[in-house]
This record gives C-alpha cells, structure tokens and sequence, in this order.
C-alpha cells in the first residue's frame, strides 16, 4: 500500500513537472513571437520615420548643410527663423484657408452622400437595387483620368473654372467607395431595428437619423478621415481648376518654392511640416473610428 502511494505521488509530481516544463516552453515561445513582432514593427517604424526625420532636420538648416554628404541630421546652427520666414514669404494663411474650406466642403458632401445612398442600398428593398449597386461598383473600376476631361469640360461649361466648385461640390452626389463601405457597415446591424422602429411610428428619415445614424459612426468617421485627407493632400484637380494665386490650395501654394532653377529646400520643408499638422491632428483625434471602418469594411450580415 505504501508503494503504491509513493507510486502515485511520484507519477504526480512527474505530470506536474511536464506540465509546468510545457508551460514554460509555451510562454517562451509566445515571448519570442512578441519580441520577433516587435522587433519587426520597430525596425519598419524606424525606416517610415527616416524621410520625415530629414524633412524636420532640413527645415531647420541653412542651405548649405541641405545636402552636405554624409548626412548632418543635427543642424548647426539651428535656424527657427526658416518657419516665420518661409510662412511670410508667400500666403500661407490664405492657401491653408482655401485648402481647409475645400476639406470640410468634401468631407460634409462625400458623409451626406455616402450615408443616404448607403441606406437606400443596404437597408432598402425596392426594384433594380441590386442592378444598380452593381453599376456603381462598376464606376469604382474607372481610373480617374478616364473621367477627368469630361468632367473639365462639364465643370467649364458651367463656369466653374478658377473656383473652388469642382473641388468639393461632386462630392454631394456620392463616391463609389465610401458608398460601398456605408452599405457593408450598414448591412451588419440587425433588420430587427428597423422594424421595431417602424412600429414606433418611425419613418424612413427616423430610422435612418435616430436609429441607424449612431450605429455607424464608426463608418462615417473613417469617411471623414479620409475625405479630410485626400482633399488635403490633393494636388491635381486644383492644378487642373485654379489659375489665380489667391485661391490656390496648400498642395499648389507649396510649389511655388520651388523656382525655374532652384528650390528653396529649407523653407519648402519649414512649410511642409506646418502644411502636415493638421493631418497628423485629425488622424490621432479620429483613429478610433478609422480603425473600426477598416475592420468592418467587408463584414456583410
């Protein structure tokens, strides 16, 4: 009897041991998958991180250290006066001002847009729904310079040329993409929504702005975001649209740095940096909902 006690104890202490000896072989490789993970993510972050450290570093240089080899990532001397200079030096302030107006315009226009269409497509039953889903797909297969002509001599005929028109009122009749990404967010709510709104006396418009609306916020955020930075960014059609200096937006003003047969490195990268923070702001305020529009972009119901 006492042998088979000492047996037994023996044989659990052995499973303990080979418990505990697994546990350890599994923490250890999980420990190494995040470290490899990590390591990985640090070293890309680092290469990302170069080119916008160089832009920072040469806004602050005199021009003969712009492209002194190797490479002087400190300043010396730091010159902080290359900002209020290079903001002076041209209408900084009205072409963030243009470009800020065009930004929110675009971002108001493709969030109507997309959230009204959106609903009549993913929540709606009605004829030729699905033939029409299927031609606006089609219209996101269209690269833009297919339709830039038609749309200049449209917008010309129009009169709408050297204003900020073309810029941001085609957004308020919809964008394929964020059409798309509006209804596959949509589609993932419950029908039982609707119908218990509907017997609360809610109509269409109700259910859409009291019921829906705040279920993809999510998804209308990730609209804004991108719509904001986009326009913010964009630097053909205001190249295609606008003649006059005083209605030029930032992408177009920045290259006014740059001359026939120089740039002015340190001034254009001063600028640069100012032109960024709005971007780098509304990205950090508004990450949450742009995470989540990417995750739930193809989630259908």
């Amino acid at each position: 009897m006492t042998e088979q006690v000492a047996n037994r104890t023996l044989a659990r202490g052995a499973s303990k041991r080979t418990l505990r000896e697994f546990m350890t072989g599994v923490a250890f490789r999980t420990a190494m998958q995040r470290v490899s993970i990590y390591l990985v993510l640090g070293v890309s972050a680092f290469v990302v991180m170069i080119p916008l450290v160089w832009m920072i570093s040469t806004s602050l240089k005199p021009s003969k250290q712009v492209f002194t080899w190797p490479i002087q990532w400190m300043p010396d001397p730091v010159l902080w006066r290359n900002y209020p200079e290079a903001l002076s030096l041209r209408p900084f302030g009205l072409w963030m001002r243009n470009t800020l107006f065009v930004a929110v315009m675009a971002v108001v226009g493709n969030c109507f847009s997309s959230l009204f269409v959106g609903y009549a497509f993913g929540r709606l039953r009605w004829r030729g729904r699905d033939v029409f889903f299927l031609i606006l797909l089609g219209t996101m297969m269209l690269p833009e310079q297919v339709t830039m002509i038609p749309q200049f001599i449209i917008f010309s005929k129009l009169k709408w040329v050297n204003t900020f028109l073309p810029l941001w009122a085609p957004t308020f009749f919809g964008a394929g993409f964020n059409i798309f990404l509006m209804r596959q967010f949509m589609q993932t709510l419950p029908r039982g929504l609707d119908d218990a709104a509907k017997l609360d006396g809610c109509g269409y418009f109700g259910i859409l702005t009291r019921i829906i609306l705040p279920q993809v916020m999510p998804a209308v955020g990730y609209v804004a975001i991108t719509t904001f930075r986009a326009r913010w960014n964009n630097f053909l059609r205001p190249l295609i649209y606008l003649n006059n200096p005083k209605k030029f937006t930032l992408p177009l003003g920045l290259r006014s740095y740059q001359n026939e047969y120089s740039v002015e490195w340190a001034y254009l990268m001063a600028a640069s940096v100012v032109a960024m923070l709005p971007l780098v702001i509304v990205f950090f305020v508004g990450q949450r909902y742009f995470v989540q529009g990417i995750v739930f972009t193809g989630i259908e119901k």
